[in-house]
């Protein structure tokens, strides 16, 4: 999402001013290994340890702005200094922002009242934050701040190739969610509930952390660089700001591996985006798949609707993992009892595999700029349309959009629409993917009649469906 440059500015000031800590060092050799856990593969235990606390209660679903969110980075913190990662601040990067500074700057430029906690002072409690203001004009429509303080959580582990050394890799998710808020919810009617985001992101974030502590007991020729966004949910806005704000040179950086949804594997299917992103990347994603193997569908697009989407559009080659959607996506009901621990560490070992073969290779990545494709983001007239269906990322093999659930009592529910039908048309616009599906729907406004066609056991099927309003 774009911003205003006057933000921008005020966001880079901000950060400027931050931080307690310089970076630290890395202990070096069998010390540093030795004093880690013996696992040589993901842990289970650890992973489900993780997300059981990121998807709490306690931290009420994590929603960018909230003690909750705040509290999930700290978590994160404590985790790479009990792996002794390395802080990425600059070395004259000495003073914090008091709150009650903060407070001032925040009201002066939004020109209105601004609460925020002890927490809030930028910089100071870990080397590890990195903080920005996270600024969504759909949020304030939403009945949120539009200008929340909140921080990514980075750490570097240093290559042991000193030729290879200042090249990097980035493994990242996002660990925002939702909160309390019906802001970008699929449950409305539940209210002020809890939206706990195991899967979404819960199950991400822990991956990263699996795999900082997989790296840092062996780690590799070139850098790796663990960065965990706040604002994902709002428009990738973390992302965004580690890219535009790059702690390291952009152009330095050789791939980025995204973890978004990775905890409910089924039938060992995985999802694997961005394998064009790059000449090589299919080969290595095809020769990391050792026994017992995934059911792997790899695509190729290095864009959509994740964090990848920041990195692949500034020219870095990307991968982007997801065991699927499911009926729980943006609900209430995405609980940590749901999660598939022992299937999220297959992945996990998946994709070490593939971080560590790019991270050794003697040569960089060949990167592969496609078109950016149609935003799938609620920008147009109906960005606040609602129909009700749950797409299969899957379903690659199909012209249309095949459907891996339809909503309860959603409009698409009461049109008749039903799960594993695809949509191939609606409102009269040919639908042959995702992109033209979404932006189908968000020409229309809550209300609008429309004819909904789709194939259903090689039947085409027109039927009538009035749309409604997310959040109603």
């Amino acid at each position: 999402m774009p911003r205003p440059r006057s933000l921008a500015a005020l966001a880079a000031a901000l950060i400027l001013a931050g931080g307690c800590y310089h970076p630290t060092q890395i202990p070096a050799g069998a010390a540093a290994a030795a004093a880690l856990s013996p696992h040589t593969s993901a842990d289970t235990a650890l992973l489900r340890r993780d997300i059981a606390y990121l998807a709490s209660d306690r931290l009420e679903g994590r929603l960018t702005g909230t003690p909750g969110n705040d509290s999930a980075a700290a978590y994160i913190a404590r985790r790479y200094t009990t792996l002794h990662l390395a802080a990425l601040r600059a070395a004259d990067d000495t003073t914090c922002i008091p709150v009650g500074e903060l407070q001032r700057t925040l009201e002066a430029h939004t020109g209105s009242h601004v609460t925020l906690t002890a927490k809030q002072t930028f910089g100071c409690s870990s080397p590890y934050l990195e903080p920005f203001v996270a600024t969504a004009v759909a949020a304030a429509h939403a009945g949120l701040r539009d200008s929340l303080p909140t921080q990514n959580v980075v750490a570097l582990l240093r290559g042991t190739d000193p030729k290879l050394r200042d090249e990097y890799v980035v493994i990242g998710a996002h660990f925002d969610h939702l909160g309390r808020s019906a802001f970008g919810a699929l449950d409305p009617d539940a209210g002020n509930a809890i939206r706990h985001g195991a899967d979404d992101n819960a199950s991400g974030t822990a991956a990263v952390m699996e795999l900082a502590r997989l790296f840092s007991r062996h780690p590799t020729r070139r850098s790796i660089i663990f960065a965990n966004f706040s604002g994902e949910e709002l428009g990738l806005l973390g992302s965004q700001h580690f890219v535009e704000h790059p702690p390291v040179p952009l152009d330095r950086i050789v791939a980025m591996l995204n973890f978004d949804m990775v905890g409910r594997l089924r039938n060992d299917k995985l999802l694997v985006y961005g394998v064009s992103s790059a000449t090589e990347l299919r080969a290595i994603v095809d020769s990391a798949n050792v026994a017992p193997r995934l059911a792997i569908t790899a695509l190729g697009d290095g864009f959509g609707p994740s964090d990848q989407s920041s990195f692949y559009a500034a020219g870095i080659p990307v991968l982007h993992f997801f065991t699927d959607i499911h009926e729980d996506y943006h609900r209430a009901t995405d609980v940590a009892q749901k999660i598939n621990a022992a299937g999220e560490a297959r992945v996990v070992d998946f994709a070490e595999r593939i971080a560590r073969a790019i991270a050794d290779r003697p040569g960089r990545l060949t990167f592969v700029r496609a078109p950016r494709p149609h935003s799938m983001a609620a920008n147009g007239p109906g960005g606040n349309v609602y129909f009700g269906s749950v797409p299969d990322m899957g379903a690659a093999d199909v012209v249309g959009v095949r459907l891996a659930g339809v909503t309860p009592g959603s409009p698409a529910d009461k049109a008749g629409v039903r799960k594993g039908d695809i949509i191939v048309e609606f409102g009269g616009t040919p639908v042959k993917d995702l992109y033209q599906y979404t932006d189908a729907l968000h020409a229309h406004k809550p209300g609008d009649v429309v004819t909904v066609v789709v194939e259903r056991a090689g039947q085409r099927i027109t039927l009538s469906a009035t749309l409604g309003k997310r959040g109603d």
